[in-house]
């Protein structure tokens, strides 16, 4: 069984550590904690390896959020991967801050990445784990806090969030998308 995690996040130096970017982050602690790297490959920075005896692909691709989609759709056919074993990373402004929810189809509530993926795969029953980004910001304002760097105080509760986000990932792997809802989605 092959599966496919993808990161979401923007390319270059002024999103790292952004709100925004919280998929690539999560993908590399993912990596990190599999003990793999990632390489650039074609239309993402790549990686592969074994997990509960299941081929395991990490991407992160390096195009911007809005058009992260094909990325996703290239690996997930290149690696023979069906789409109920695809999971995206992902912000969410609409979760308190470092809350996670893990859902197996919705809309993108408006989010362009989510967008992306949707209209490259033809529809929107795919997996994705929300990661909480809180939605602290004054009306007008939405772009500058989700594309804004996480303040002092956020960066004290992101550590247990991510390594949160890695269980998540590892129980979809060996035990699925519904009995990991079950397990995580109560906390």
């Amino acid at each position: 069984m092959n599966y496919l995690i993808v990161g979401l996040g923007n390319i270059g130096y002024e999103y790292e550590n952004t709100r925004h970017n919280i998929g690539f982050d999560v993908a590399d602690a993912l990596a990190k904690d599999l003990k793999v790297n990632f390489e650039l490959k074609r239309l993402a920075h790549y990686t592969k390896t074994k997990f509960k005896g299941r081929k395991v692909v990490i991407i992160k691709p390096p195009a911007y959020m809005n058009l992260s989609g094909k990325a996703l759709r290239y690996w997930m056919q290149m690696e023979k991967v069906p789409q109920e074993n695809v999971l995206v990373l992902v912000d969410d402004k609409d979760l308190p801050l470092a809350k996670l929810r893990l859902r197996h189809k919705g809309s993108d509530a408006g989010h362009n990445g989510l967008k992306d993926v949707a209209l490259q795969l033809g529809n929107t029953n795919y997996n994705r784990l929300k990661f909480g980004i809180g939605n602290d910001f004054k009306p007008g304002q939405q772009v500058n806090f989700v594309l804004g760097k996480w303040t002092t105080e956020e960066k004290d509760v992101l550590p247990k969030a991510i390594a949160n986000s890695v269980d998540i990932i590892k129980s979809f792997v060996a035990s699925g998308v519904q009995r990991t809802m079950n397990q995580y989605n109560k906390k």
